[in-house]
Formats: structure tokens, C-alpha cells, sequence
């Protein structure tokens, strides 16, 4: 027979109890972690910024696979903020715009949008380059700190919120190199020169967010562009030394490699300033590069090869995805969505990546 004392009793009790009131303290994110994510960037991660409500993007077969409608996310599914909200027990990331004057925003908001640049529009008249899109990081502060105000009017609240919150800046800049690119009678070496002023504009963005109370801030970096179907079938070259053994131009993919490396040396330099604070290099490129070089180990056909599009081979890119586009199968078994913006399944590979490593330093879900 066991026998408990009274004393032994209450001891349980107690415990229980305090196990009890933890339990009912923890915060709805994975491990506390998180209770806010905000994000800024482009067409990758918005979420409804561009197309508020109306366009093409509001129609089939946008958002086929996992919302079975369309939500203004320029892929068949989820995009990778989605991915990194589930995964810390977060709701999606509502677009900030819809309701930019007026939002809570309890759980954080998106501020990326679809064309968005690093550098405003003005800083490539020297260049006598037009850009299509007004958008650019600068603006994206903006309504941020407009929403910080509304939401937090003192300093110190400010600070309490950014302090729970995860920030994802990124990624940026790859319009500003996709613009040039795409218009065909500009030197493609030129593109070079942005380089260090996209460098010091995400560097004091990383600055601002810091001194507003951010502990944790994932910057990423740029894609494997040479792999994109819609730059394979603009920059076509009859030279086979062109391109490399996965069939990606190797000119821009180290064009991105370069930015990479910049961006990395400049995250390492505001690390070593800022130890109270978690700087994560998310590599995006290295990440995307899994199902370039093994596709089939992730279920994935050709992945140089769009999802919605045309019928020229190989890369269908001779048509816009949009209601009147050919599917060519499942996406899940595609990396390319329209030709510029991936799958839900290459932004699932991806996040992946970033959560549990290898491709983020620390893995995000290890922040926790």
C-alpha cells in the first residue's frame, strides 16, 4: 500500500496547480516565442497587398491548390510567410493595405507587395531606367511605422510589441535587378552598380527595426534567377557554356551569388554590433537549389518548367498565368508557378529549410 501525508498532498497539489497557470500562460506561438509577425518584401510573400480584393490575380487559377480561391497570393497556394506562421502556431499573415488606416493587427501584418523594389523609383533616373512599379522598401517603413504609431504610441510599448514579434525583411532587391534584366537594351553589368546601395538600404532598415525594440529579424537572400523559366526563355543563348549541368544560366545565378554574398557580409557586420539581437541569413538560393539539382526527391518533374502558362517548350512561358492559361498538371508536381513566382511546393521545400536548417542560421524554429 502507498500512503501520501497531508503535507505530500498539498506539495502535488501545488504543483499541479503552478503547471496549470504556466500552461495557461504560454503564448499562442510555438514555445512563446512569437506573438507578432511583420513582413516586408515583394511579390513572393504578398499576400494580398497588390491585389486588394480586385485583378486578375483574384481569379483562377490563383490560390487552386490549398485555399481553393483565389487570395491575392501570385501562386497556387500558401507562400512562404504562410509557412513560417503555421509553423509557429500563428494565424496567416493578413496584407496590411486592405485596412492600412483602421487595422489591429493583433498578429502581425504584411507589408510586402507584389513589384516592390529595394530602391525607390527616383534612384534609377541616372541610369535613364524606368521602372513599372512605385513600391520600395522606403515605403514599406512607412506604413509599418504608421501602423506602430496607431497601435503603440509610446516608445516603450512600441518596444514590448517588436520585442515578441519575429520581423521577416525579404526578400528585397530582386526587382530591382528583375526590371533591368527584363528590359532588354540595358548592359546587364550595369546591375552591378546597385548592388551596395541596395546593401545600405536593408542595412538601415535592419538599423530602424533595431532601435525600435526588434530582437529577432530574418533577412533573406535572392533566388537562383538563372534557374527562373522566364529568364531561361528570355536570356536564351545558343552557347551550351552558358549554362550550367541543372540547365540555369550561369551568368545570373552568380549575379545572385554576388548580392548573396554581400547581403551576408553586411547581416554578420550588424550581428557582431547588435549581440542582444538575432540577425537569421535565411538562404533562400541554397534552398531552392535542393529542387533544382533533386528534384524527384521532392516530387517534382522538370523545375525549370512552369505550371501555368503557354505551349511553347520547354518553359511555357509565352502566355500569362491567368484564366484563360494552360495548366500542365498538378503543381505540386511543378517548382515554377507563372515562370517568375514558384508553387506552393517549392515555398513549402524552402521553408523547410529555413525552420529546421540547414538554410537559416540559427534554424528559425531553434529562436524559440
Amino acid at each position: 500500500m502507498v500512503c501520501f501525508s497531508g503535507q505530500g498532498i498539498f506539495n502535488s497539489l501545488h504543483v499541479f496547480l503552478v503547471s496549470i497557470i504556466l500552461l495557461l500562460n504560454v503564448s499562442v506561438g510555438l514555445c512563446g516565442c512569437y506573438k507578432r509577425i511583420f513582413s516586408f518584401g515583394d511579390s513572393i510573400i504578398d499576400t494580398g497587398n497588390f491585389a486588394n480584393g480586385k485583378g486578375s490575380l483574384m481569379e483562377f487559377p490563383f490560390g487552386m491548390t490549398y485555399f481553393h480561391r483565389p487570395t491575392g497570393r501570385i501562386s497556387d497556394g500558401r507562400v512562404l510567410v504562410d509557412f513560417y506562421a503555421q509553423a509557429l502556431q500563428l494565424p496567416l499573415l493578413p496584407p496590411n493595405l486592405p485596412e492600412k488606416d483602421t487595422g489591429m493587427f493583433p498578429n502581425g501584418a504584411n507589408f510586402a507587395v507584389f513589384g516592390s523594389m529595394a530602391m525607390p523609383p527616383d534612384y534609377f533616373r541616372r541610369w535613364n531606367h524606368k521602372v513599372p512599379m512605385p513600391c520600395h522598401l522606403g515605403m514599406q517603413m512607412g506604413w509599418f511605422k504608421d501602423l506602430m504609431h496607431r497601435i503603440a504610441p509610446r516608445d516603450d510599448a512600441k518596444r514590448q510589441i517588436l520585442g515578441e514579434s519575429l520581423i521577416i525583411l525579404g526578400e528585397i532587391g530582386g526587382n530591382d535587378y528583375n526590371f533591368w534584366f527584363n528590359d532588354g537594351s540595358k548592359p546587364r553589368e550595369v546591375a552591378a552598380q546597385f548592388i551596395p546601395d541596395i546593401m545600405a538600404t536593408i542595412g538601415s532598415s535592419i538599423k530602424e527595426l533595431i532601435a525600435m525594440g526588434a530582437k529577432v529579424i530574418v533577412i533573406p537572400n535572392n533566388f537562383p534567377i538563372g534557374c527562373v523559366p522566364a529568364y531561361l526563355s528570355q536570356h536564351k543563348s545558343n552557347n551550351h557554356a552558358d549554362y550550367d549541368e541543372h540547365g540555369c544560366l550561369r551568368w545570373f545565378n552568380d549575379f545572385s551569388q554576388r548580392h548573396n554574398q554581400e547581403l551576408r557580409g553586411m547581416v554578420n557586420r550588424l550581428s557582431v554590433q547588435n549581440p542582444g539581437v538575432k540577425l537569421i541569413y535565411a538562404d533562400y538560393y541554397g534552398a531552392a537549389m535542393e529542387f533544382i539539382k533533386y528534384p524527384h526527391r521532392f516530387g517534382i518533374g522538370d523545375p525549370l518548367t512552369t505550371c501555368c502558362g503557354g505551349d511553347q517548350q520547354p518553359y511555357h512561358t509565352d502566355k500569362s498565368c491567368n484564366k484563360r492559361a494552360r495548366i500542365w498538371g498538378n503543381p505540386s508536381g511543378f517548382a515554377s508557378w507563372d515562370g517568375m513566382h514558384m508553387t506552393e511546393k517549392a515555398y513549402q521545400v524552402i521553408s523547410h529549410g529555413v525552420l529546421n536548417g540547414p538554410f537559416a542560421n540559427p534554424p528559425l524554429l531553434r529562436t524559440c
